[in-house]
């Protein structure tokens, strides 16, 4: 039984991180879905913010959004503030004053969280595309239009962008991606051109306005908005030239959280769009659902059985000595990793892929075990840099 427990729990894992992703890229050289994008097409649209004790970043990034390559006449700006009393509301209305692009500025009290702040904005909003941006959010200035390009394609819903890290003068961190952003990067070209991507960023996302519907304030508006807009048939793709900057997060406590906050989200939104994971409908892209966010998130369970049987099993010799070595080695890795992150010093890819893989894998055992408790998040805190 131990050798069993062995073998299905590394077959299982070598899927989840590997098997999934290759069988990703076979589909998508056998079975391509282009995009019909277009560079001219350039429709009215509407960035949303949510905002909660932004004061720190609120005006950066409304300067950034004022510095958009985007015709002025088709962008419009909407900031719902959470009840912020620090200072927030007063500076956008400064910057409001300033602009010659449209800042409106809402205010939602009490405190109710992004979703339902999101909510009250889509019906404000008189653009045809609403873009979704987090109150940090630096983008590059021809994110909008990257973004919107792929609307020329009637099939596509939602579109989202890419991520990179950058140094508090602006500029990328070796080349901007850590190396499980470019693992996930590189899946989301893959899934993108199979049909539709299952998981998307959040802080740079953008989505016909009429396919906008309403969530619950316990809802994570970047996983279960994207899944309704695959469940009205429309296409989620990725758009690699739409960028998204943001400061690179060195403080291991707070990736932490913020890794169990949004798992712990992610497994409520599967929960409540499990009907998307049923074959009979699309076996696709119930395929894509399962192994790439489902049994992601569940990858600690068989991380966990490997982790025992090997340690059982370690005195047979061969492949289970092996097996029980590489298991130190990657568990001292990830240590040292999580130490020298912890003094702020650079981690290079020996290091990094170790950790980050712990702590993502403890992070989703955190996230489950509160799922199972019925636990929930809806409101959040801003980082502080």
């Amino acid at each position: 039984m131990l050798v069993l427990l062995f073998w299905l729990s590394l077959l299982l894992l070598i899927y989840i991180y590997f098997g999934y992703p290759l069988m990703a890229k076979a589909a998508a050289l056998l079975w391509p879905t282009p995009i019909k994008a277009n560079t001219e097409h350039q429709p009215k649209a509407s960035i949303l913010i949510a905002a909660y004790n932004e004061a720190q970043d609120i005006e950066a990034t409304l300067r950034n959004k004022l510095a958009l390559d985007y015709p002025t006449d088709k962008l419009e700006v909407l900031v719902i503030s959470d009840e912020s009393d620090d200072g927030t509301d007063e500076i956008i209305e400064r910057v409001a004053n300033e602009s010659s692009l449209p800042i409106r500025l809402f205010r939602q009290v009490p405190r109710q969280g992004k979703t339902a702040g999101l909510n009250t904005l889509v019906p404000e909003t008189t653009g045809d595309i609403v873009l979704f941006s987090d109150a940090n959010s630096q983008w590059d200035s021809q994110a909008v239009s990257r973004l919107c390009s792929n609307f020329a394609d009637p099939d596509v819903g939602y579109v989202t962008g890419k991520m990179v890290y950058v140094n508090d003068d602006g500029s990328l961190v070796g080349d901007g991606c850590s190396a499980y952003m470019k693992y996930e990067n590189w899946l989301r070209e893959q899934e993108t051109r199979v049909g539709s991507v299952v998981g998307v960023d959040g802080g740079i996302d953008a989505m016909r306005k009429t396919l906008y519907q309403p969530l619950r304030a316990d809802q994570l508006p970047d996983f279960v908005q994207p899944l309704k807009v695959v469940e009205q048939g429309h296409r989620v793709v990725y758009e690699p030239l739409a960028l998204l900057k943001e400061e690179a997060l060195n403080d291991s406590g707070s990736e932490f959280s913020m890794r169990v906050r949004v798992s712990l989200r992610a497994l409520w939104a599967l929960k409540d769009m499990r009907h998307l994971m049923s074959p009979l409908r699309d076996p696709v892209f119930s395929w894509q659902l399962i192994s790439h966010k489902l049994l992601r998130y569940a990858a600690f369970v068989p991380l966990a059985t490997l982790a025992l049987s090997t340690l059982l099993l370690a005195s047979a010799g061969g492949i289970y000595t092996l097996a029980f070595l590489g298991l130190v080695i990657l568990t001292a890795l990830a240590w040292t990793g999580h130490k020298k992150e912890g003094k702020g010093k650079p981690l290079s890819v020996i290091y990094s892929i170790p950790y980050y893989f712990m702590l993502l894998n403890i992070a989703s055992y955190k996230a489950t075990a509160a799922f199972l408790k019925g636990e929930k998040k809806v409101i959040w805190n801003p980082r502080k840099g």
